[in-house]
């Protein structure tokens, strides 16, 4: 152990319990508990429907509605069941992680960058198998699930957010400020380019009902 001379000063240390997790803004921290719920309920409605349409080959999900509206179109298909097994459970796992992650965020527990990060990834992972859900359903089935559809509408925003919030602006950051600040504007152009493809693909019966 070394004594310091008098009159010097000696660099402070590091504070063993200075917190180390990420900050989150209460409209991020709701938004995640959002989709996470909305997400999770659509998961649990498809294993449901899912499950009804097992037990009786005749039975008619209550979301499907019209020839464009079918989730029992959808759910007979191979893509619904990619490993094995109906897609909708792989949606109960994710979201009940993503509902736990609102409520610790809501709570003001900062969780390490480390987390978000692989939430983040997690997220990435998501929104590329929700994307060939959706090149699937458009162009190979030719049907949308409703409940699917909210999957969709909450993977997007939650990608999005969650990756703002790993990449927090650092000094010097310029991408990551960039992104933040324009992340629901990223958020818009993606619906937009969604909902353009939806109404080209099916263009043919909306048409009918104008």
């Amino acid at each position: 152990m070394t004594i310091a001379a008098p009159g010097t000063v000696q660099p402070a240390e590091p504070a063993a319990d200075q917190p180390s997790g990420l900050p989150v803004g209460r409209p991020s921290a709701v938004w995640i508990l959002i989709a996470g719920v909305l997400g999770l309920a659509a998961a649990i409605a498809l294993t449901i429907e899912k499950i009804e349409l097992l037990v009786d080959p005749e039975y008619i999900p209550t979301c499907s509605f019209n020839p464009v509206l079918s989730c029992g179109s959808v759910m007979v298909t191979q893509q619904a069941s990619v490993l094995g097994f109906p897609n909708a459970l792989i949606g109960i796992v994710s979201f009940t992680i993503v509902v736990v992650t609102g409520v610790l965020a809501l709570a003001r527990v900062e969780l390490p960058r480390w987390y978000w990060a692989g939430l983040a990834v997690g997220a990435l992972l998501g929104a590329a198998f929700v994307h060939w859900l959706i090149f699937e359903s458009l162009y190979r089935i030719g049907a949308l699930c409703p409940y699917c559809m909210v999957v969709w509408a909450v993977t997007i925003p939650l990608l999005v957010v969650v990756a703002a919030i790993a990449l927090q602006p650092q000094q010097g950051n310029a991408v990551a400020r960039v992104l933040h600040t324009w992340r629901w504007s990223v958020v818009a152009l993606w619906f937009t380019g969604l909902v353009l493809l939806i109404l080209v693909r099916f263009w043919s019966y909306w048409s009918t009902l104008v």
